[in-house]
């Protein structure tokens, strides 16, 4: 292993910090150069028919068509369209001696049904999914128990019927299915509320105000732009404000739009732009789509703090991380990253830890970012670990990384052999070296869940059809305490199908307040029973 490579603008770094190997997964930050072998076709942007890619692959100028007043901008906004490359929900697991990561599995990309099918209220008498009358029948003793499953019937087109997205606020469990918002009790999955947007949602993020406030972007009424920004309450279960996205640049309409809140902000970026808005009020208070300098292009944010991912204009198109003062968007510091990095992941953004990798060598970086921008250190570790955010396809940007947690001085993340989660590796973030790691045992996985206090949560699930369970690792990565030790029997059937072929989606399991949920991203809508969401508990 080598040391990430120090760029001429910056300081030097201590000594003895490696990098994680294996090649990166596509990210944020560096213009392709030809065929592009690490990219998920799905997540490549719509390119505009006024400015074929080809035209715009590198910094000569652009192709034949373009007004001179406009050169410039569209150059820039062109390249910021070819670098949003983050495959959909794909599970890519990273190796030394593998030449290119291989997608495992992949949910379908976002959907767009015809009119907005109701949801069946799953009481088990489709005639689709097999769904037993009694979820515990078969439990054994000291097992805990299924508490409810919600299951959805709905008609729509081959490529599915979105459900992204899960929240735990208050006394209830949210879902989106198709075009609307949907609360259920904790406790026993009745329907307490339901939002019907009308439209297609098409950007929504993971993270809440404490008060269960969040924000949506849906598709305008004619569908031809996703551009209208919504306050939902999830706590309520009531819209708030609704306002029109002002899409500036040259690309003036958007497919998809990521979002990321952070306290009273929040920030939106699609291809070619971006902008961060006032959540109480939705009004904006900043966007930075000038050519000058390092243009941001997307925004991460968390427990009060804001980070811009850049394309700086030089030569070598490198990638600066920025601190953004949430209400003005100006930095006071900025990490440059070297020739040929990209970001792949922000796993958090308080403290930064940030996944970056080299396309074109296949060197894997996971940094550590100091309050000051200054380079802490890097991760040094042995092992297949795998970058699971959201992507560009799914609305969910380089945040909610479902294979990973972080608290104060602890980066947790999920390896294993090729794709498989079969053990967590524990990163101590002030040396950049393991703390402990351990094993899922035969035939079960580890995916983090939540990591607080130098405790992990964690869901250790079969790949079998066996019963999964709900662990607590102390600090030391000692034995870990049971917390739910989920029923066999049917339910134990029903809950291993919510597992994608390795790991669950980010935003599709939470563990709050003693009771486990799973739910699913994306229904076939074949006008049968199918599985939604299910809760387990004491």
């Amino acid at each position: 292993m080598t040391e990430l490579p120090q760029p001429s603008n910056q300081p030097p770094t201590p000594s003895g910090y490696g990098h994680l190997p294996g090649p990166p997964q596509q990210g944020y930050g560096f213009p392709p150069q030809g065929e592009n072998p690490y990219a998920q076709q799905p997540g490549y942007p719509p390119q505009p028919p006024t400015v074929p890619q080809q035209q715009v692959a590198g910094p000569g100028g652009p192709g034949p068509g373009m007004a001179p007043k406009k050169k410039m901008v569209l150059l820039i906004a062109a390249s910021v369209a070819s670098v949003l490359v983050l495959g959909g929900v794909g599970y890519v697991a990273f190796s030394g001696d593998d030449k290119d990561p291989k997608p495992v599995a992949q949910e379908p990309a976002d959907a767009k049904p015809s009119g907005s099918p109701s949801v069946d209220k799953g009481d088990g008498n489709g005639k689709g999914m097999d769904i037993p009358t009694d979820l515990n029948e078969g439990r054994k003793p000291g097992e805990d128990k299924a508490l409810w499953l919600k299951t959805a019937k709905m008609e729509g087109p081959g490529a599915g019927i979105p459900a992204k997205g899960m929240w735990v606020v208050g006394d209830a469990v949210v879902k989106t299915v198709d075009k609307s918002v949907i609360g259920y009790g904790v406790s026993d999955g009745k329907e307490k509320w339901k939002i019907d947007l009308r439209t297609e949602i098409c950007g929504l993020t993971g993270q809440t105000t404490p008060d269960g406030r969040t924000v949506m972007v849906v598709k305008n009424a004619d569908g031809s732009s996703c551009n209208q920004m919504k306050l939902i309450d999830l706590k309520a279960g009531k819209e708030g404000w609704t306002k029109e996205v002002a899409m500036t640049g040259p690309f003036d309409t958007a497919d998809s739009t990521r979002v990321t809140l952070s306290g009273d902000t929040f920030a939106l970026d699609w291809v070619g732009g971006q902008s961060a808005h006032r959540l109480s009020t939705g009004d904006k208070l900043f966007s930075d789509a000038g050519p000058e300098g390092c243009k941001p292009m997307t925004y991460a944010a968390g427990n009060n703090k804001m980070i811009a991912v850049a394309l700086c204009l030089d030569a070598d198109k490198t990638i600066e991380i920025q601190d953004a003062d949430p209400n003005t968007g100006k930095k006071t510091w900025s990490y440059r990253l070297p020739k040929g990095y990209q970001v792949n992941a922000v796993y958090s953004v308080s403290p930064i830890v940030i996944d970056a990798g080299n396309r074109d060598t296949k060197e894997r970086a996971i940094l550590v970012l100091d309050e000051k921008g200054q380079k802490r250190n890097t991760l040094s570790g042995e092992g297949n670990f795998v970058v699971n955010c959201g992507g560009y396809s799914t609305s969910e940007g380089l945040q909610n990384c479902g294979n990973s947690a972080v608290d104060a001085d602890t980066v947790y993340l999920a390896a294993g052999d090729k794709s498989t989660g079969s053990e967590i590796v524990a990163f101590d973030l002030g040396t950049g070296k393991i703390k402990w790691r351990t094993k899922a045992g035969d035939k079960k996985l580890l995916i983090p869940l939540d990591a607080a206090n130098g405790r992990l949560t964690a869901y250790r699930a079969s790949v079998v059809g066996e019963p999964g369970e709900i662990v607590s690792f102390p600090a030391d990565g000692g034995a870990p305490k049971t917390l739910l030790k989920l029923p066999s029997g049917p339910s134990a059937r029903i809950e291993s199908s919510f597992l994608s072929a390795s790991f669950l989606a980010s935003q599709s399991a939470a563990y709050v307040d003693g009771r486990f949920f799973l739910s699913t991203t994306t229904l076939l809508g074949e006008n049968k029973d199918e599985k939604l969401l299910m809760a387990f508990g004491k």
